[in-house]
């Protein structure tokens, strides 16, 4: 019998309700074409932790929390909840902290990117330009080979140490004054915390049974030709361009949208950053999420590497600042990447390139010659 997750009405039905979840918390109040964003979550986060002092983005996400916990529970109740570990935990730290630069330089995850695209944001229709040569240039190394090495069990035991992390954080961040909270800016911009922890607990859940991811689609089309896993981001793209139709928030064009910049060379490098790591990773910053839930510590050093990588962007003023309306004379401000954004995207794609190619050859000569 047919497992029916894997069926593509099965992945079309968890796309739309996805969408579905997606826009209820956009209804509920988190900032404008962000509804869920991994990179702008994991940096709030961060910031509500004190590991950068940017005070307009320090919140503590549940959405974070949520979907974690939302693939933990699925995982452990249909039994796919492993814990593994031991593969290059040095590398895939690095590839977290370079997905999350390159996000944060673009002002969206994957995610955030296809939000923005069903609500008529040019510039992120611009930006999938360089998602897709960067999952094109990350499936070609793959087809010469890299590989991040095997995967091997572990104890049970670390597999629920970020769930509880990630919950006590929350908790902390509730009940006492210890974190930092945003009074001003897209951090003090949110949903409910019961709406917004009960969707991404669900959505987590729905992300896991469907495999999503936004990298993978594109990877497995030029791999397989197989689009399946491209249907639920097409899906959950059309809840949400419906839905942005239905509430007035679709404008189809490149000025005027909120917390975005026009700078197309660097929206297009940067997410062609993300892509590539992303490949590299094996899933998105949202199926790295996902995957630490079901028990991958590899994805928990990757989830790691995010949170340490989104409180460099805003310490080392490496994200970069969306266009915005002078409120005295009402003229518009042009955002765009910094200058040391614009330097950190062209050093995370030097090293893609070493980790890709250099390395992997490196790898593959010292694996034969131990032969």
């Amino acid at each position: 019998m047919k497992n029916i997750t894997n069926s593509k009405w099965f992945l079309v039905v968890a796309g739309l309700v996805l969408g579905c979840g997606a826009a209820i918390l956009a209804f509920a109040g988190n900032p404008s074409n962000m509804a869920i964003c991994i990179a702008c979550f994991v940096r709030d986060t961060a910031g509500a932790l004190k590991l950068h002092n940017a005070e307009v983005v320090q919140y503590v996400r549940p959405e974070i929390v949520g979907l974690v916990l939302g693939s933990f529970i699925i995982a452990i109740a249909t039994k796919e909840f492993k814990v593994t570990s031991g593969s290059s935990p040095v590398i895939r730290f690095i590839l977290g902290f370079i997905s999350v630069i390159g996000a944060l330089v673009f002002l969206g995850c994957p995610l955030r990117m296809v939000l923005r695209m069903s609500a008529g944001d040019l510039n992120a229709w611009i930006a999938l330009i360089g998602f897709a040569l960067g999952i094109i240039t990350g499936t070609f190394a793959l087809k010469k080979g890299f590989s991040l090495g095997r995967t091997k069990e572990d104890n049970k035991t670390n597999g629920v140490v970020l769930p509880i992390i990630l919950v006590a954080v929350l908790v902390i961040g509730l009940t006492t004054s210890l974190l930092a909270s945003s009074q001003a800016g897209p951090g003090s911009i949110h949903a409910p915390v019961a709406v917004a922890l009960i969707v991404a607990i669900i959505f987590g859940a729905i992300a896991q049974k469907s495999r999503m991811c936004f990298a993978g689609g594109i990877r497995d089309l030029f791999l397989t030709k197989s689009f399946d896993l491209l249907l639920v981001v097409v899906a959950l793209f059309a809840v949400m361009f419906v839905y942005n139709i239905a509430t007035g928030n679709f404008h189809l064009s490149m000025a005027g949208q909120p917390i975005a910049h026009q700078d197309a060379l660097w929206n297009i490098l940067s997410m062609y950053v993300v892509g590539f790591a992303a490949v590299l990773a094996g899933g998105c910053p949202l199926r790295q999420l996902i995957l630490a839930g079901q028990g991958s510590l590899d994805s928990v050093v990757y989830v790691f590497g995010m949170f340490f990588g989104a409180a460099m962007a805003h310490n080392l003023g490496l994200a970069s600042a969306g266009d915005a309306k002078n409120p005295e004379t009402g003229e518009v401000v042009l955002g765009g990447a910094s200058t040391n954004g614009k330097i950190a995207v062209i050093i995370a794609i030097v090293v893609l390139f070493v980790i890709a190619f250099v390395g992997n050859k490196l790898n593959n000569k010292n694996t034969e010659e131990a032969k």
